[in-house]
């Protein structure tokens, strides 16, 4: 029985399309990631337990934490009692936990919480249509970003390794011995 083959040049044409597709994709994602020394995206999101909305620019003057997480996340669930023990260890005056849970059902999120051994102490928004991660250009998951009293991402972790603590609590310390940077005086007319 004789075999027979496409033209040579037969698959060229949509393997063409499909690299453009997946380029165009790969590189739209990356124009929108949020990198080090970049102002961090504004955003006001309903707590998650229902009850009020947070805003980043609500703790503008100290350093925070924004940790990306989901309950379907292995690496989030190792780093959530991680984290509250790093939250405990630094001023509250200083240094803020805000969380953004993606989770398609809230009730899901707060289930899990509920579940565990260690309380989190922090507070976390919740994001199920994922409007935040798309700001952000979250790649991953986990992912948090390190940001500055001024508002500035310092630092993006992406994934979570226990290993990972020492580095960050050093990094932490390094922006709480930088001082806030003043408001403009306000112009008097």
């Amino acid at each position: 029985m004789r075999k027979t083959q496409a033209p040579v040049g037969a698959g060229v044409p949509a393997l063409v399309l499909v690299t453009a597709i997946l380029a165009f994709g790969l590189l739209a994602g990356r124009a929108g990631a949020v990198e080090p020394g970049q102002q961090a995206p504004s955003f006001s999101a309903r707590a998650l337990d229902g009850d009020s909305t947070l805003s980043l620019a609500s703790y503008k003057g100290k350093v925070v934490f924004l940790d990306f997480w989901a309950s379907w996340c292995g690496p989030c669930q190792t780093a959530m009692p991680l984290i509250e023990s790093l939250r405990s260890e630094f001023p509250a005056d200083q240094f803020q936990v805000l969380a953004v849970n993606i989770d398609e059902s809230p009730d899901k999120a707060k289930s899990f919480l509920a579940s565990r051994k260690t309380k989190v102490g922090y507070p976390s928004v919740s994001d199920p249509e994922g409007h935040l991660p798309a700001t952000y250009g979250l790649k991953t998951m986990p992912t948090s970003y390190l940001i500055d009293r001024n508002g500035v991402v310092r630092a993006v972790h992406a994934g979570f390794r226990a290993s990972d603590m020492d580095g960050l609590r050093s990094e932490i310390r390094g922006l709480l011995g930088s001082p806030a940077v003043p408001a403009a005086a306000e112009v008097k007319k």
